[in-house]
């Protein structure tokens, strides 16, 4: 191409001046061509900081064209072939040689680059080659960095770069746990960059930087961790049941993977609750107000990422006790309320009657009501109560008022003035309600008369006997029937009494019984004989007539008298009250020894008897021998009457009814009447003399 561009040029100078042509023509065709100038070696060239090279060229055409060498546009060096002294540019960096190579004297790092000389004759065109310098040092103190400083997951880049104190790499290459990168997608690798897309934990290991000069290579190692997490905690609890019952212990347990690993804090109501440092809660003894949900808070204590999970904890309790059952008389008594009562628990229990309605029910106290009650009387009604814990039942049966007998009470206050209640309790279901009625009217509370609260009680206040001696009806009435009792009020009188006596005779036990309606506010018990003594202190004086020595309230129905004399008669009998008035005395009791001989009499009949016999056989002499048909009258001794006790027949039902002990194993003597026995002195003692 130079020698064309040569010749051409060449042309147009012979146009221009034939005769120099004609005359120069002979000598140079064929020895003379133009200017060309070509690299001797590679055009890329590598060099050692410190060291020479040079960027040879070579050149023909011309002895000695111009050199000028360019680095990318400035010029640095200037000099003709053949002569190696620099005009004007760095001598001291730069030694020209003689055909036109350039060399670099203890090059440096600043003189990386594109060079290009450049050749030229006087009136020719320039020619030209160019050269890449490339200076490398030796590559020392390699270190990595990252940016940012940690490696999260989840975010956008995470970049490593390395840096050197000494020297640059002509080549880099990045490994991870021993696997060269390459760029793509999740890697991007430029310059001393080595960029992490979207990183995730499987990013987490070693990587490593290889960089390479024709001089050099190090190798650099960085371990990377990427943070993550924490993820979805695992929530257990321990031990596994849908539902906890009260009093039971539970542990929770809350786990997520993490790094570093997360930490767990639990939270209840929106307050934190202790949490051992490995995410557990234990809760003892736990009642029904621990019911609820339970969240569980992860945090990364590095990236301050959050994370959260509920569990719900349901703790029941059953009920107290057992369901209660009852029925009540509402509107007016035109109808029948049955009653569950079941309250507490948690839940509240399931209670329905479903006797009496197959879709009906409600919690914990609930209650039904039946118009047509005729049907139910005698009649199980069952109320069935239901709770996740336990399924139990009662019942109740509505019963109308069956026969019932009044119960008379009396008292009297400090001002004597007689309280009487009569009380009519017919046992039915519900309750019966008791009307009142004297003579066809219908009582009323007022101040003669107060009925009680539940109706089943009327009290007669400032009773008299003369004027309030009366019968009261009681009525019992409930939705299912009634029962109606008239009670004829008695003033005090003794139904019957009866005596026993002890085995040393000197202590009487004394019964009593009155009539169910007699109107009794307490007894006197009166004695006729001997005043009562003591074993330290006997006494013998007579009384002629009956003294008390003894009250007792209306409710007595026995007492005990001590300190008899044995060998003495009394006589003992009881006077019944109504405050001030005293009704019909009992009869009277005797208790002494028996009426009969005395020792002087016994020991004048043994004296008499064989007289007695003497006279006997005379007499029977005279019968044989005289009248038989005629039968002599002897006087006969008078018979001697036994004293005795009189006593009348215990009725055995009615202690029990006046809850009194059975009496002792005392002699039980026959009863006799007062007025049959003689007036004389009971301590006399009498014989008769035959």
């Amino acid at each position: 191409m130079l020698f064309l561009h040569a010749c051409n040029h060449l042309k147009i100078m012979s146009e221009s001046f034939a005769w120099s042509v004609i005359a120069f023509s002979s000598p140079f065709v064929g020895n003379v061509c133009y200017l060309s100038i070509s690299p001797k070696g590679p055009v890329t060239v590598e060099a050692l900081v410190g060291t020479n090279v040079t960027l040879s060229v070579s050149h023909a055409g011309v002895p000695h064209p111009e050199v000028m060498w360019f680095k990318g546009s400035l010029l640095v060096a200037k000099w003709t072939a053949g002569n190696s002294s620099l005009s004007g540019v760095a001598s001291g960096v730069f030694k020209p040689e003689l055909n036109g190579s350039l060399t670099f004297m203890n090059v440096s790092l600043r003189y990386n680059g594109t060079y290009t000389v450049e050749m030229n004759n006087i009136g020719e065109e320039k020619v030209s080659t160019t050269f890449y310098l490339f200076v490398y040092d030796i590559i020392m103190n390699v270190s990595l960095h990252t940016d940012p400083g940690d490696a999260i997951e989840g975010e956008v880049s995470f970049t490593l770069y390395y840096s050197t104190v000494q020297g640059e790499a002509k080549e880099v290459r990045w490994f991870f746990n021993g696997l060269q990168l390459r760029n793509g997608s999740h890697y991007s690798i430029s310059g001393k960059n080595l960029t992490i897309n979207q990183p995730s934990r499987n990013d987490t290991g070693r990587y490593t930087v290889l960089l390479t000069n024709p001089f050099s290579s190090e190798t650099q190692h960085w371990n990377i961790t990427v943070l993550y997490g924490p993820d979805m905690p695992v929530l257990k609890v321990s031990p596994t049941k849908a539902v906890f019952v009260s009093g039971e212990s539970l542990f929770l347990s809350c786990q997520a993977e993490g790094e570093p690993p997360p930490s767990a804090t639990w939270f209840f109501n929106g307050e934190s609750i202790e949490t051992s440092s490995t995410g557990t809660v234990s809760l003892t003894n736990v009642k029904t107000s621990q019911s609820g949900i339970y969240t569980c808070v992860m945090i990364n204590t590095r990236t301050e990422a959050t994370l959260q999970r509920n569990v719900t904890i349901i703790v029941y309790e059953s009920p107290s006790g057992e369901p209660l059952c009852s029925v009540q008389a509402v509107n007016g008594g035109a109808a029948l309320q049955f009653l569950c009562l079941w309250p507490g628990g948690a839940p509240e229990a399931q209670v329905s009657f479903p006797g009496l309605s197959v879709n009906a029910s409600g919690y914990g106290n609930y209650s039904m009501t039946i118009n047509d009650t005729p049907s139910l009387n005698g009649r199980e009604i069952i109320c069935k109560a239901e709770h996740p814990l336990i399924r139990t039942q009662c019942s109740v049966i509505p019963r109308g008022p069956v026969d019932f007998l009044p119960v008379i009470f009396t008292s009297m206050s400090q001002d004597e003035q007689t309280l009487v209640v009569i009380h009519c309790s017919a046992e039915a279901t519900p309750q019966a309600l008791v009307h009142w009625i004297k003579d066809g009217n219908h009582l009323q509370t007022g101040p003669k008369y107060q009925i009680s609260t539940n109706t089943t009680q009327l009290f007669i206040y400032d009773f008299n006997v003369t004027t309030d001696l009366d019968t009261y009806t009681c009525t019992a009435i409930n939705p299912l029937g009634n029962k109606t009792v008239d009670t004829t009020l008695l003033g005090p009188q003794i139904a019957n009494s009866s005596v026993f006596l002890s085995n040393d005779r000197t202590e009487v036990t004394l019964t009593w019984d009155v009539p169910l309606t007699s109107v009794i506010t307490g007894f006197d018990i009166q004695l006729k004989g001997p005043e009562l003594s003591s074993p330290s202190q006997p006494k013998l004086s007579i009384a002629s007539d009956f003294r008390t020595i003894q009250s007792k309230p209306a409710s007595a129905r026995a007492t005990t008298v001590s300190g008899l004399h044995p060998e003495c008669t009394y006589y003992i009998r009881i006077i019944p009250k109504a405050g001030r008035t005293a009704g019909e005395q009992s009869e009277q009791h005797r208790i002494g020894p028996a009426a009969g001989l005395s020792g002087a009499a016994i020991a004048g009949i043994a004296a008499g008897i064989p007289c007695a016999l003497l006279v006997l056989l005379i007499v029977l002499a005279f019968i044989y021998c005289g009248r038989r048909d005629r039968i002599p009258r002897y006087p006969v001794s008078r018979a001697v009457e036994k004293a005795v006790i009189s006593q009348s027949t215990l009725n055995p039902h009615r202690l029990l009814r006046a809850r009194l002990k059975a009496p002792p194993e005392y002699r039980h003597q026959q009863p006799e009447r007062s007025a049959h026995l003689p007036s004389v002195n009971s301590c006399v003692r009498m014989a008769t003399t035959v």
